[in-house]
C-alpha cells in the first residue's frame, strides 16, 4: 500500500501566537512603505531642490516597482515556497528602505526605492500567502479581518512616528524601515516549512484515489493540463473567476485613492483648512475599517460571499453620494466611515476568494497578482477621476465614483458569486439528487423509503448562504 504524504498546505492548520505576530505585524509593512516619508517629503523637496512632480516619485517609485515586481514574486514563492521569499524580502525590506538615511542625491532615493518596492512585493505576498496557508475555516476568516485591522492601524500609527522623528532630520524615518530586519529573522527563526520543497518529499507517484480526494476537499481543479499554465495568462484561463475578484481590487483602489487625493481638496472648498481637522476627517475611514475588521469573523459566519461583496458596493454607493451633495465636513467624516466599512468587509473577503479561485500550484502568483491590482489601481486615480474634477468640480467627480460604485453593485447583484468549494459541494448535491432519482425509478416508489435529513440540512445550508 503506498503511503499518502499530503501537502504542505494539509499539514499546516494554524500557527502559535508568535508566528501570528510576525505576519500581521509584517502585514502593516507595505502600509508603511510611504506613510513613513509622507510627513518630511515637502521637507525633501526643498532640501534636494526637487519640483512637486518629482519629490512624488520618492513615494509612488516603490507602488510601481510592487505592481510590476508582484508577477515574478508569485512564481517565486510557487517554485520555492513562501517562508524563504518572505524572510528575504523582509531583510531586504529593512536594508533598502533604511539606505534612505544615508543618501543625499535624489537619482540614489529612486534606486533605494525601486529595491525597496521589490522587497515590499515580497513582504505582501508572501505574509499573505502565509496566513493563508496556515488557517483554514472560520479561524481564516477572522485572522483575515486581524489582517485588515492591522494594515489599517499602521496607516495611522507610522505616519504618526514618521512625522515625529522627521523632526529631527528628513533622514530619519527611513531609519524605521530597519524594523525589517529582525521581522526577518524572527520569521525565520518561527515560521514553519510550508513551502513547495516540502512538497516534493512527497512520493512521484500518488494514489489516484488519494490526488482526486486531496481536490474534492480543497475545491480546486487538479492540474490535469499544464500546458501555459504557468504564465499569468494560463492562470487566468484555469481561474477565470480570478479577473473579477482583480476588478474589484482595482476599482476600490481607484475609490479610495479619489478619496485620499480630493478629499483635502473638498474639505478646502468647505472653509476646512487646518491640517489637523483634515487629518481628522480622512482617518474616518481608517477607523472604520479598523473596526469591522476585528468583527470580520462574526460578520462572515452569518453572510455569504455574495452578501459580502455587494454590501460592500452599497456602502461605497452611499458614502460617495453623500459627498457629491453635503457641504458638512461632519457628513463627510461619516461618509468616510462607509467608505472604510465597505472596504474593510471587501479586503479579507477578496483575498480568501482570491486564494480559493486560485489552482493549489499557483497560489503564490494569484495572490501577488492582488498587489499588481490594488497598485494599479491607486496608479489610475487620479488619471480617471482628475480630468473630471478639473473640468467640473470635485462635488462631480464623487458623483462619478459613485456612478462607478453603482455599475459594481449592479454587476454583483447580476452575477453568481460562489467559491470553487461552494460550487463542489453544490455538485455533489446533484449527483446525489441525481442518484436518488435514479434509484427511485429503478425501485420504485414503494421502496423509496423516508425523506433524507442530511441532504434536507444541505439545502436549507445552501438557501442560507
Amino acid at each position: 500500500m503506498t503511503k499518502h504524504h499530503p501537502t504542505p498546505k494539509a499539514r499546516s492548520t494554524g500557527g502559535s501566537p508568535a508566528v501570528l505576530a510576525v505576519l500581521l505585524l509584517a502585514s502593516t509593512l507595505t502600509v508603511m512603505a510611504g506613510a513613513i516619508i509622507a510627513p518630511v517629503l515637502e521637507v525633501i523637496r526643498g532640501d534636494l531642490g526637487l519640483s512637486g512632480t518629482a519629490a512624488g516619485f520618492i513615494i509612488t517609485t516603490h507602488g510601481l516597482t510592487i505592481a510590476l515586481a508582484s508577477p515574478l514574486v508569485g512564481r517565486l514563492i510557487d517554485r520555492v515556497g513562501v517562508r524563504t521569499p518572505l524572510v528575504a524580502g523582509l531583510v531586504l525590506y529593512g536594508v533598502a528602505g533604511a539606505s534612505g538615511a544615508f543618501i543625499d542625491s535624489y537619482a540614489g532615493l529612486l534606486l533605494s526605492r525601486m529595491a525597496f518596492g521589490l522587497a515590499a512585493a515580497a513582504v505582501f505576498a508572501g505574509t499573505t500567502v502565509a496566513m493563508l496557508a496556515l488557517y483554514r475555516g472560520a479561524q481564516r476568516d477572522r485572522l483575515m479581518g486581524w489582517r485588515s485591522t492591522a494594515m489599517s492601524m499602521g496607516g495611522i500609527v507610522w505616519p504618526l512616528l514618521g512625522g515625529v522623528v522627521g523632526g529631527l532630520s528628513w533622514h530619519a524615518p527611513f531609519l524605521i524601515y530597519a524594523v525589517g530586519i529582525p521581522l526577518g529573522l524572527a520569521a525565520w527563526l518561527i515560521l514553519p516549512r510550508t513551502d513547495a520543497a516540502a512538497a516534493s518529499e512527497a512520493p512521484a507517484e500518488a494514489p489516484a484515489e488519494a490526488t482526486a480526494g486531496d481536490a474534492a476537499d480543497s475545491g480546486r481543479a487538479e492540474p490535469a493540463d499544464r500546458a501555459g499554465s504557468g504564465s499569468i495568462l494560463g492562470l487566468l484561463r484555469r481561474s477565470p473567476a480570478l479577473l473579477g475578484h482583480y476588478a474589484l481590487l482595482v476599482i476600490s483602489s481607484v475609490l479610495l485613492y479619489a478619496l485620499a487625493i480630493f478629499m483635502p481638496i473638498r474639505l478646502g472648498e468647505v472653509g476646512v483648512n487646518e491640517p489637523f481637522l483634515v487629518a481628522l476627517v480622512s482617518m474616518a475611514s481608517t477607523i472604520a475599517m479598523s473596526l469591522i475588521g476585528l468583527l470580520y469573523g462574526r460578520v462572515r459566519s452569518h453572510l455569504g460571499y455574495a452578501a459580502l461583496l455587494r454590501t460592500s458596493a452599497a456602502l461605497w454607493l452611499g458614502a460617495f453620494l453623500i459627498l457629491g451633495f453635503t457641504d458638512s465636513a461632519v457628513v463627510m467624516a461619516a461618509a468616510m466611515g462607509l467608505f472604510g466599512l465597505g472596504l474593510g468587509i471587501l479586503m479579507p473577503a477578496v483575498t480568501v476568494l482570491i486564494s480559493d479561485s486560485a489552482p493549489a500550484d499557483q497560489q503564490g502568483r494569484a495572490v501577488a497578482l492582488s498587489g499588481t491590482a490594488s497598485f494599479a489601481g491607486q496608479f489610475a486615480s487620479p488619471l480617471l477621476l482628475g480630468p473630471v474634477v478639473d473640468a467640473t468640480s470635485t462635488k462631480t467627480g464623487y458623483l462619478g465614483a459613485a456612478g462607478l460604485a453603482a455599475a459594481v453593485l449592479l454587476v454583483l447583484l447580476l452575477v453568481r458569486v460562489t467559491t470553487p468549494v461552494e460550487e463542489h459541494e453544490e455538485n455533489g448535491r446533484g449527483e446525489h439528487e441525481e442518484n436518488g432519482r435514479g434509484e427511485h425509478e429503478e425501485n420504485g416508489p414503494g421502496e423509496q423509503g423516508g425523506q433524507d435529513p442530511d441532504g434536507a440540512r444541505s439545502r436549507s445550508a445552501a438557501e442560507r448562504s
